[in-house]
């Protein structure tokens, strides 16, 4: 799209604003519709101190998604929910308490189209957007579109990015960029991959957009770790799996809420 201005959105001013207070940010995941209240964990995950929440949107087919967020996402569809029931969800809600980021994968956007896809993100009150599989040298068209909708677009860098395209990642993302902490899919890990606060730090050198930490941030101590080298953290599988497990909003935001202390405690 031609003739748009890639300026920030309201996401990245939010989490520029925190950041810049001195706020490790921190944004917990949760799988839309992956009980009949999910929507309960929205305002949970905001009470523990979320700066933003990621709501995943299902995908039949998650290349970059390990076992736990599999079976959330095979849990909401299972259960008939649909892109359009999660956004009518979320808009049923109102004003979000902090900003709503939707993750996906490309496929999803292509079915409505890039510019019906984010005018729907946008009308339901969600200001960021990650697409796992999309490339920054394929995100031109759904990055303009996004910014025209007033979505900003986060792209993601792994530890095998090269520098140049490192920069070209950085400096294209809006919103913040996704670090990811390892070559691998998201889930719960015992340790904290070696190579998470090199990534972040590489990207840090680079922009001074926010960068957040993402794939295996498991337990409050990995969180700490990783915020060293990163602005804030994506917390994902760790949340999910004590969901898919029974646990209640309550009792997953106070989990949330530790790690948000954790956090605090360290600045």
């Amino acid at each position: 799209m031609t003739g748009v201005t890639m300026t920030p959105g309201s996401l990245e001013r939010r989490l520029r604003a925190r950041r810049d207070e001195g706020r490790t940010l921190l944004m917990p995941y949760v799988t839309g519709g992956i009980t009949p209240d999910w929507t309960a964990y929205l305002r949970a995950f905001a009470e523990a101190g979320a700066d933003a929440i990621e709501v995943g949107l299902p995908f039949s087919d998650p290349t970059l998604d390990g076992v736990t967020i599999q079976e959330a996402s095979h849990a909401a569809l299972a259960r008939g929910t649909s892109v359009r029931g999660i956004l009518a969800d979320l808009a049923a809600l109102g004003e979000p308490a902090v900003p709503l980021v939707a993750s996906t994968y490309y496929n999803l956007v292509l079915r409505d189209g890039p510019e019906a896809f984010c005018a729907a993100l946008r009308a339901a009150g969600v200001s960021g957007l990650i697409v796992a599989d999309l490339p920054v040298d394929e995100a031109g068209e759904l990055a303009g579109v996004a910014a025209a909708a007033g979505v900003d677009l986060a792209l993601l860098a792994s530890p095998a990015t090269p520098e140049p395209r490192l920069a070209e990642i950085a400096a294209r993302s809006r919103g913040f960029v996704y670090a990811v902490s390892l070559m691998g899919t998201t889930g719960e890990r015992a340790a904290l991959a070696a190579s998470a606060t090199t990534t972040a730090e590489r990207i840090r050198r680079g922009t001074d957009r926010p960068v957040l930490l993402g794939f295996g941030v498991s337990t409050a101590e990995q969180a700490v770790a990783a915020a060293r080298g990163a602005d804030g953290v994506v917390i994902g599988a760790a949340l999910m799996r004590q969901v898919l497990d029974g646990a209640g909003p309550d009792d997953v935001g106070a989990f949330l809420a530790k790690i948000r202390r954790a956090l605090d405690e360290r600045t």
